[in-house]
């Protein structure tokens, strides 16, 4: 059977793009997934279903792909690069954290040369996808498949109030709705997660859509390269996938391929399908279907420093409650991008990762949200089984260690606030010393800095006078036919919130312009 579209990961873009599609009965679509496939919420493995406790997505988990990378320059060891492996990818074993971005984000992108992509234009896109049951006006959506809600006040956990109470105290704004366009500050988090249960685009999008005989979901099926033939005039055409299953290789045709594997494993495929950097594919042996040199480029993330505190021992811990409530939002000083700072109070009651910090409690994460440095993603063999080489160069400009020293302080001031004086016995990492000084500080944030799992910007859209734009600003791969992309690696620019929302809009968006574009 030949397919209408083949779309190439089963995440929140790939997720919600399927879906749309097929609601043509008249399309036949194709959505292959290299993890498995659990077909309704009563199926679903509890490290999916049940969100509170991070077993998703800790290292060797089992629908964790468990990648390691490069972080900093001055980190000794690799740092850990969760990804979904399942049909719902990373939405399936994130943090549920549901958050839009500022407009100012979508903005650059339009004056970068994508206008289709202003915040204006987005804007309907982010009604249309979502459930807000708090919030009812013209920002929010009413009737989307996914719900967002917000954790209730009266609900919070003692280190989630004392944290809200210090940083009004520090003069930051009070904020219930952290979706609204101008909001900043400090209040709860939107979150896609009703009663503790992460709802992915497998339960919120695929889900509730099995039963369309034009919609073919297919797990466990590993993408080795998408397959070309040339057209009339020469250029190269997506005409199939060569995959592998059960021990077996296939090749399975369409008219057209939409991949949407995410930022690590997109530009991946793209080169071992031969659509890349032309030396970088020449070295490692493969033959060049189209030289695009950005494909792997300008890797953005959010870099994130935690802050361990040990708390005092009558303090309660809960493994099962929600990690996360509430998030400080706010712009770094000397800084003219907006909310370019994240901090968020969690606890734990047993440590992650054990030793050397046993004794953790409770953490302030220090996030950097519009990073000025950027990294790559390489081949590091021809195996398509096989983890790429991610470098993320955290952390090598120097506002970037700027800003994020400034929240590291503001961590510590917000411990002298009266709120935690039942909570907080010592800072374990880093040390006040260490905090207190900007050389020993810098050192511990490059030997420490984290990624934020936002990973972004691999197959970045923009014109075709942009030489390292991989797609246009409609997810077209520039010089391939019958060739989209549609995930997190398209954005030019990682946005200022986490990226799962975001990258399910752009789904939806893409899935528009398929059917009204075509090919």
């Amino acid at each position: 059977m030949k397919y209408d579209v083949i779309v190439i990961g089963a995440g929140s873009g790939g997720g919600a793009l399927a879906t749309r599609l097929a609601e043509d009965p008249g399309r036949s679509v194709l959505l292959l997934e290299a993890g498995p496939d659990y077909p309704d919420l009563e199926q679903t493995p509890d490290d999916l279903k049940f969100g509170y406790a991070p077993r998703a997505s800790e290292m060797g988990a089992p629908h964790n792909w468990s990648f390691t990378g490069k972080g900093s320059a001055g980190r000794s060891e690799d740092v850990v690069v969760p990804r979904g492996r399942v049909v719902g990818g990373t939405s399936a074993i994130n943090g549920q954290v549901f958050l839009r971005g500022v407009p100012e984000d979508y903005d650059s992108w339009a004056e970068w040369g994508n206008d289709e992509w202003s915040f204006v234009k987005c804007l309907p896109y982010f009604r249309k996808l979502e459930t807000d049951t708090d919030i009812r006006d013209d920002f929010h959506g009413f009737d989307g498949p996914v719900p967002v809600r917000r954790h209730k006040r009266e609900a919070w956990l003692p280190l989630q109030e004392a944290f809200h109470v210090s940083a009004m105290a520090d003069g930051y704004a009070e904020v219930y709705d952290h979706n609204h366009p101008d909001s900043t500050g400090v209040g709860p988090l939107p979150m896609n997660n009703p009663n503790g249960v992460r709802m992915s685009t497998a339960l919120t999008y695929i889900s509730n859509n099995r039963h369309r005989l034009n919609f073919t979901i297919r797990g466990n099926v590993l993408v080795r390269r998408i397959l070309f033939d040339a057209a009339g005039d020469g250029t190269p055409r997506a005409v199939g996938v060569e995959v592998e299953s059960g021990g077996e290789v296939f090749t399975v045709e369409g008219n057209q391929v939409v991949l949407c594997a995410g930022a690590v494993a997109s530009p991946q495929v793209l080169m071992l399908s031969g659509v890349g950097p032309a030396g970088h594919l020449r070295e490692m042996g493969l033959p060049v279907v189209k030289d695009l040199p950005g494909v792997g480029q300008n890797l953005r993330d959010h870099p994130l420093c935690a802050v361990r505190v040990k708390t005092r021992a009558d303090f309660p811990l809960d493994a099962e409650a929600p990690r996360i409530q509430t998030v400080l939002r706010y712009t770094a000083a000397n800084s003219d991008l907006r909310n370019d700072m994240q901090i968020l109070p969690s606890s734990f009651s047993t440590p992650l990762g054990g030793d050397p910090y046993a004794e953790e409690g409770i953490r302030f994460t220090c996030i950097l949200e519009l990073a000025k440095s950027s990294g790559e993603i390489r081949l590091r063999s021809t195996e398509p089984g096989d983890m790429p080489e991610i470098n993320c160069r955290h952390l090598e400009e120097a506002f970037d260690r700027e800003r994020m020293r400034e929240a590291v302080r503001l961590s510590f001031k917000f411990m002298e606030h009266e709120a935690f004086s039942e909570i907080v016995e010592e800072a374990i990492s880093p040390t006040r010393e260490e905090a207190a000084s900007d050389d020993a500080l810098d050192a511990w944030m490059l030997e420490t800095v984290d990624i934020g799992q936002h990973l972004s910007g691999t197959c970045k859209m923009g014109p075709g006078s942009d030489a390292m734009a991989v797609v246009d600003q409609y997810g077209r791969v520039h010089g391939v036919e019958g060739l989209r992309v549609a995930d997190a690696s398209v954005m030019p620019d990682v946005i200022r919130a986490n990226t799962n929302l975001t990258t399910i809009m752009i789904g939806e968006r893409v899935a528009d312009w398929i059917v009204e574009q075509g090919g």
